[in-house]
């Protein structure tokens, strides 16, 4: 568990996404696979889970960051255009077929968009990864779910992207001034925008 100014980061185990938690927000839950591990990472940071958390907002729909969500009371905001995946219990759009799990539909109370606010962090859509990924960036921090990765990595698009919607995502990313770089897998850095950067150079070789 490390902290960034005032965002807890929970390191994901197994397939389970990373996790970030801020003022009444967690955003994303992992596969809920280790929830064992992310209650007691909870509570360590400082929060109850029951009183403490009451949103949820999902970077995008796949179950690796989703799976986890029906083990919070509290509101659930995705993109738009992820939501119907979550709403319909989309095995195939959320890839919970590739963890061989079901996904009961569940009930999204804010259907995000370019623009909206989310406390102090501005909602950023970056579609590639799926078609309503979004990263959340407060002029500092940017929480970029599997849109980038540190050390020039991406999310993959074969399975519900489109690469030239990522390259366009990760260019908008790339005009930002990012120092600490959050992502949905793999290590959280600082010098964000040169890790963004680096990310850039490389999808755009492809």
């Amino acid at each position: 568990m490390k902290k960034f100014n005032d965002i807890t980061m929970i390191e994901g185990i197994g397939f389970d996404s990373n996790i970030y938690l801020f003022d009444d927000v967690i955003v994303d839950t992992g596969t809920g696979e280790n929830f064992e591990y992310v209650l007691n990472s909870i509570k360590n940071a400082g929060f109850n889970i029951a009183e403490d958390i009451k949103r949820i907002v999902n970077t995008h729909c796949h179950f690796d960051h989703t799976g986890g969500n029906h083990f919070f009371n509290a509101k659930i905001a995705i993109h738009e255009k992820d939501a119907p995946a979550l709403e319909n219990g989309d095995i195939n759009a959320t890839a919970a077929y590739m963890f061989g799990k079901p996904l009961e539909p569940v009930k999204v109370d804010f259907h995000l968009k370019e623009g909206d606010k989310i406390n102090d962090f501005e909602v950023i859509h970056t579609p590639g990864h799926t078609i309503g990924g979004i990263c959340l960036y407060d002029g500092e921090t940017l929480i970029s779910g599997d849109t980038v990765f540190a050390d020039g990595g991406f999310g993959r698009f074969d399975i519900g992207g489109d690469i030239n919607m990522l390259k366009s995502s990760i260019e908008k990313l790339s005009e930002l001034d990012v120092e600490y770089l959050l992502p949905g897998h793999g290590p959280a850095v600082s010098n964000g925008s040169e890790h963004i950067n680096m990310s850039y150079r490389i999808i755009k070789s492809f």
